[in-house]
């Protein structure tokens, strides 16, 4: 009976994971939220977005896709039932997390965080199904994407530290503009969703409405974010060693460069090609890395230390709460 009410704690109680599992949970929970944004631009890039015309089913009829909706009906029912391993990476985080001894809540908080946007995100993805793949819901979808990767990425860092109270490696202007760097960062993905609603790729063949402006202006100011970001990049990296930073902390503001550097190369070359599928499939995967990137560089100006074990008075709570 125990196990039916309460899992979680059944299974807590009778297998203690190491902390080197529990990181890899963490890890491939990331890893299925970059994935899963990928194949989701798939679904567009391949103008599939309809490929299932209803939501929850993919058709009226039918519960999965049919034969007669061919290969856009595939890649957009193989999209969503990659969300279900989505939910299952999800739970793995979960249920180490809460298994792990001592028993880390916070760990366990960011899992049901992970799964209460996956869930948010799949019902917004029915909407955009039920509303012929209305640009601003699509924006919508992506920037929940984007939000799970921030808590999947935090996360996976969060196991890497323990949960004393974070103490700064670098003084307080630094970490200012660690915040300037990241505010910098959203407005550039939130200026990119916009370029993608006004743009060409609408996610299906058939007459999409799009936001009403100018494409070229659109990239232009998603642009000037992106340079932005760079220079604001750069400004990081040159501090750090300016304050003399952990190593581990400057390596992380180089490597931040470099997705850039790469990030903006694809950029420039899809606006002025037309923008060529697969390069615009690329530069979705560029956003996740970026936004992987200036995550980890911020989390690193900080360390947490591991707080001692505490045992409970009753050993019994602690087996009766998720």
């Amino acid at each position: 009976m125990g196990a039916v009410l309460n899992p979680f704690a059944y299974l807590a109680a009778r297998w203690t994971p190491s902390p080197r599992i529990v990181q890899r949970a963490a890890a491939i929970a990331v890893l299925m939220s970059v994935l899963i944004v990928v194949t989701g631009g798939a679904v567009r890039l391949t103008g599939s977005g309809l490929g299932c015309d209803t939501w929850p089913k993919c058709t009226d009829d039918s519960l999965i896709v049919t034969q007669a909706q061919g290969f856009h009906g595939a890649v957009e029912f193989g999209n969503r039932m990659l969300t279900y391993v989505l939910c299952a990476a999800v739970g793995a985080v979960i249920l180490t997390a809460r298994s792990a001894k001592p028993w880390r809540h916070s760990l366990t908080r960011l899992g049901w965080t992970q799964f209460a946007l996956v869930m948010g995100n799949a019902v917004l993805g029915g909407i955009t199904v039920l509303t012929g793949l209305n640009p601003y819901s699509v924006a919508g979808h992506f920037l929940l994407a984007t939000s799970l990767l921030a808590v999947t990425t935090i996360t996976w860092q969060r196991t890497r530290e323990g949960d004393g109270a974070p103490r700064p490696r670098v003084p307080g202007p630094v970490r200012k503009l660690s915040w300037a760097l990241i505010a910098t960062t959203l407005v550039l993905i939130a200026a990119g969703t916009v370029v993608t609603g006004s743009g060409p790729h609408a996610g299906d063949k058939s007459e999409i409405k799009r936001m009403p402006f100018d494409w070229a202006t659109t990239a232009h100011v998603h642009a000037i974010a992106a340079w932005l970001v760079c220079a604001l990049g750069v400004a990081m990296w040159l501090v750090l060693r300016v304050v003399d930073a952990p190593a581990d902390t400057r390596a992380r503001a180089r490597d931040l460069l470099l997705v850039l550097l790469a990030q903006g190369a694809i950029g420039y070359v899809q606006f002025f090609t037309s923008l060529p599928e697969v390069l615009v499939a690329v530069h979705m995967l560029g956003s996740c890395l970026v936004w992987i990137s200036v995550l980890r560089l911020a989390l690193s100006l900080r360390e947490r230390s591991a707080e001692p074990a505490q045992t409970p008075a009753r050993e019994d709570a602690e087996l009766s709460a998720v």
